[in-house]
């Protein structure tokens, strides 16, 4: 297993990863371009902080990668697409420099109260300009954030202390839960408005991107200041710069711009502005704390395919995921059982989730379908990331059905598969000691292992097939270790599923295929 470290983190970090037998990581601080493409070649995972850009030409010679960890919140320098597209998981630390930026907000909220950057810039300059100076208490002023998670709830708590009021706006949070943290909950004009200080703490989406705008710079309480520790792209610069030179904004502290660094910027050389080189997540504390939080997470994901903190994965809990397993290893095998049943040309996959497993997060067990039906027909890798990516770019259409009461059996899983010239499905759950069963094919009632190697026979209803079966497999040295069977009476026909021991020879299939009574003899291969 190889690790490949492309930005600096703490040594325990490294330590966690180290620990691990038979693991080689590959420390690479400060990479060139050129050596780290070499050493990517072979790595199962990649560790970067926000220095290193993780680009589709990187990823595309990253053939065994499995996942890319960042250490820090923001992934804007990894290629998600690209990462996706490649199967690798793509994991970050939300939450783990939260203290450090949230009183960095703070810092630069004081600085800009008491002009402390001016001040001193004065006196270093052999001036005394006390009146000049003058600065305003926060105490009774309105903050405003724009964005409650993680940092944003911890700068509240801050700025309350400081006998601040505190307003919010966040789509995504509850108001009963704003209001446990003494903040109020308003739209986003009404933030804007009521604000003396206005602190940005969102993520960058199309949606997010220029947040503050002319437009809505000029809907601000006229002298408001600004602070900005979360993204350079959040704020439209240049009228942020003309919205200060009006008077419109009295004051902005900024640690992210646009482009950094910033080069010929007037803003960040703007008297009225606090500018620093995005350090406010970086304190020794914080590096430490998503240092070996990212280690754990992507030592956890190679060990135990656990994906905590997934950012192009829905967030599953490490209990989630060990409920979830069992039922994603079903969707596998389900899936490449069906792949291997039905036609070509696949047009549509309809999952239908019963009892229990309908009222879970599915998200991964879809993909194990997808996982299953595709990767015996694809030459890619073919992984619980990227299946979905693969099977939109095929034109295959996807569909899910849920019903916590239909289930004649409880959390089972059904799968249809339609392709240009036939259709089929499939009927599955986990039984006991956790091994997936098949119950159902085409409305066929059948129960088999499902695993190792099955014969799957569809046959006329007459006597003797059975035997004759049994017989051929017998004189060619080929054990059986269950041997299912399913009946359609009104059509006349019976489903047969043989598992067997041993291989089967190309010669004995065609022999089974000579019987007169069968119809189709398919070899499925699942796995243990």
């Amino acid at each position: 297993m190889k690790i490949v470290v492309a930005d600096s983190i703490s040594d325990k970090a490294i330590e966690i990863l180290t620990a691990e037998s038979g693991w080689r990581v590959v420390n690479l601080p400060k990479a060139k371009n050129a050596q780290l493409t070499e050493e990517i070649r072979e790595a199962e995972a990649l560790i970067v902080r926000s220095a290193t850009k993780v680009t589709a030409e990187l990823l595309e010679q990253a053939s065994r990668l499995r996942a890319v960890g960042r250490a820090g919140v923001g992934v804007d320098n990894v290629d998600m697409e690209a990462a996706t597209r490649r199967g690798a998981v793509v994991m970050n630390t939300p939450g783990g420099n939260a203290t450090s930026v949230a009183e960095q907000t703070l810092g630069f909220m004081v600085g800009l109260a008491r002009h402390i950057p001016e001040a001193d810039a004065s006196v270093k300059a052999g001036k005394w300009e006390k009146k000049r100076l003058t600065g305003s208490e926060l105490r009774g002023k309105t903050l405003g954030l724009i964005g409650l998670g993680r940092i944003g709830s911890e700068v509240a708590r801050l700025a309350r202390a400081f006998g601040m009021q505190v307003l919010a706006y966040d789509p995504y949070v509850s108001s009963r839960l704003a209001t446990e943290q003494g903040v109020k909950l308003l739209p986003l004009n009404q933030v804007l408005a009521g604000s003396d200080y206005l602190s940005l703490h969102c993520s960058l989406t199309p949606e997010t991107q220029h947040l503050l705008n002319a437009q809505r710079l000029a809907a601000t309480r006229r002298g408001v200041r600004i602070i900005n520790c979360a993204r350079g792209e959040l704020i439209d610069e240049k009228a942020l710069l003309e919205a200060i030179e009006s008077g419109q904004v009295a004051g902005a502290a900024l640690d992210v711009f646009e482009v950094e660094p910033p080069k010929d910027s007037p803003l960040a050389r703007h008297p009225h502005v606090i500018a620093t080189p995005h350090i406010a997540g970086s304190t020794e504390e914080a590096q430490e704390i998503v240092g070996i939080a990212i280690a754990e997470q992507v030592r956890d994901f190679l060990k135990h395919g656990t994906p905590r903190n997934a950012v192009n994965l829905p967030p599953v809990t490490a209990e989630e995921y060990q409920r979830l397993q069992p039922y994603v290893e079903l969707g596998e095998k389900l899936g490449s059982f069906l792949a291997q049943v039905a036609g070509e040309r696949m047009e549509e996959v309809r999952i239908s989730y019963d009892g229990g497993l309908a009222e879970v997060n599915t998200y991964l067990v879809r993909n194990a379908v997808l996982k299953g039906i595709l990767k015996k027909s694809l030459a890619e890798e073919v992984n619980l990331v990227n299946a979905s990516a693969l099977a939109q770019e095929r034109g295959i259409e996807v569909a899910e059905l849920r019903s916590a009461r239909r289930a004649a059996f409880s959390n089972s899983l059904g799968i249809a598969l339609h392709s240009e010239s036939d259709s089929a499905s499939v009927l599955g759950m986990v039984g006991l000691r956790g091994v997936p069963r098949i119950l159902g094919i085409s409305d066929i009632d059948i129960e088999a292992p499902l695993k190792g190697t099955i014969l799957f026979i569809r046959n006329q209803d007459v006597p003797g097939v059975i035997g004759r079966v049994g017989t051929l497999l017998g004189d060619h040295q080929v054990n059986i270790a269950n041997f299912a069977l399913g009946r359609d009476r009104e059509a006349g026909e019976a489903l047969g599923l043989v598992n067997v021991d041993n291989p089967v020879a190309e010669d004995v299939l065609e022999k089974l295929r000579s019987i007169p009574a069968i119809r189709v003899v398919k070899l499925i291969t699942i796995g243990s």
